[in-house]
């Protein structure tokens, strides 16, 4: 289970390179963008970075990145459940990992680097993760020596989250490829001077990278394909938009819901985790990404469609923990039942608020410094501001709340979750948090009035910018 506290923030450190975009992939949705390459600087030196977040963690064959012409003329970095798998399946080129990364919570770099004029077979092809050269593989097969493999070559088709009919999931973001180099991975990264396990972007507008080389930061939204590095070797976007652009990037990680945490409920994910369609048969909910232990925070849930019987949305002290508790039945969980506006925690119910239906929004605020948790509808504060009372964060089983999504039915659920880094519906307003960070359609802040239990209470977008600033 994921969970970020303040203490493991590097990308809040004052004057580190930020990254302001990355680009949403859904599988669902067979999201690619693609370039046909012209002639190479070199057909032997090569490298690519990416840096990537998880969406969905247990789907196989997740191809990332790749140069496919056919089944014996291909490589492609690819995600098997946990696994990283580099390949080319005419048996020329096969290294996969024995780590597993299925961690949806946060950002990676993945590099890989080849110079296939190597005499030593191990340094013609090396992959980096987070700034660490994998040498553990479960299967290990390097190309030849001189080898010209296809994304070196004139007239080949890279892509960006796909391969055929095997779709990426997730975020991407500051992808670069070097035409005519093997860079290590300090080329794209570093690790962050004070948390020195913690692997960070740098500035990349210094490398070279070659005839058909190119760096794609996605900052355009109408352009998502857009080639930055000056070579001019634009991407084609398919099945992808302006919704796709996401403020969630390796230097400012926001919260999402959890896919891990789906041990009973079974809900699918997709939206870069942003939206759950609830199981008809099991009664219970999925926690987000963050575990939370100090400060004010925001977050909107719209009801794409209703259940049968009960939409139940809070916050949770940890993940799912039986197949028939629903959200608020525990002591520590607390949930807005949108059937009757009431707060349902411990089996109980409490009068507060008024109904959601669909397509309305319920922003829920979170005061930890406090022991409040406030629910509004479209905007509209319920209970005139005044707050539910909960039980203080360190009261809970590891001293945090998560973000809870939930429902008691016997039919399906779904909601769109925005956490303010990549909403997972149209968002018109466009409201950030005082810190300047999110994108909601209503706002976290109180404008210095007295909302909240006749107080001025300002609330934060759920991400490592404000959690290593304010809490968390």
């Amino acid at each position: 289970m994921p969970l970020i506290l303040p203490g493991n923030v590097a990308s809040a450190t004052a004057g580190a390179y930020s990254i302001a975009n990355s680009c949403r992939f859904n599988s669902t949705s067979s999201s690619v963008m693609s370039f046909t390459t012209g002639t190479p600087t070199s057909g032997t030196n090569w490298t690519v970075s990416l840096w990537i977040k998880r969406g969905l963690v247990t789907d196989a064959g997740q191809v990332l990145w790749g140069c496919h012409t056919d089944t014996s003329n291909r490589v492609n970095i690819k995600f098997d459940n946990g696994d990283i798998e580099v390949f080319e399946s005419a048996g020329t080129l096969n290294l996969l990992t024995n780590a597993k990364y299925r961690d949806p919570g946060a950002w990676m770099n993945v590099v890989l680097a080849t110079d296939t004029t190597q005499g030593t077979d191990t340094n013609r092809m090396k992959l980096y993760v987070n700034g660490t050269q994998v040498t553990s593989f479960s299967s290990t097969t390097y190309p030849a020596e001189d080898d010209v493999l296809e994304p070196a070559k004139a007239s080949k088709v890279h892509r960006v989250g796909a391969k055929d009919d095997s779709y990426w999931d997730g975020y991407v973001a500051e992808v670069a490829f070097i035409d005519g180099q093997q860079l290590a991975a300090t080329s794209f990264g570093q690790f962050n001077e004070d948390s020195p396990t913690i692997w960070e972007p740098k500035d990349i507008s210094g490398l070279t990278f070659g005839n058909n080389g190119y760096w794609l930061d996605f900052e355009d939204s109408s352009a998502l394909g857009n080639d930055v590095s000056g070579e001019n070797n634009d991407f084609t976007p398919a099945n992808l938009d302006a919704t796709d652009s996401s403020t969630d990037t390796p230097t400012n990680n926001f919260c999402v819901m959890n896919p891990l945490d789906n041990e009973y409920a079974d809900a699918t994910f997709s939206e870069g985790n942003c939206k759950v369609v609830t199981n008809a048969s099991n009664k219970t909910w999925n926690t987000a990404t963050v575990g939370l232990t100090a400060g004010k925070w925001y977050w909107e849930i719209y009801n794409v469609t209703s259940p049968s019987d009960y939409i139940l949305n809070g916050i949770a002290e940890g993940p799912t923990v039986s197949s028939s508790a629903q959200l608020g039945a525990q002591t520590y969980n607390y949930a807005h039942n949108a059937d009757n506006g009431t707060i349902y925690n411990a089996a109980t119910g409490y009068a507060y608020g008024v109904v959601t239906a669909v397509d309305e929004i319920l922003g829920v605020y979170l005061d930890l410094d406090n022991n409040k948790l406030y629910f509004a509808k479209d905007g509209v504060i319920m209970n005139s501001g005044t707050g539910h009372s909960i039980s203080a964060v360190t009261s809970t089983a590891n001293g945090v709340y998560f973000p809870a999504v939930g429902e008691y039915s016997t039919s399906t659920y779904t909601a769109a979750v925005n956490f303010g880094g990549s909403p997972a519906f149209t968002v018109s307003s466009g409201n950030e948090d005082a810190n300047g960070y999110g994108n909601f359609e209503f706002s976290p802040n109180d404008g210095g009035g007295s909302s909240f239990d006749s107080a001025a209470k300002d609330f934060l977008a759920i991400c490592t910018k404000n959690l290593g600033s304010d809490g968390g």
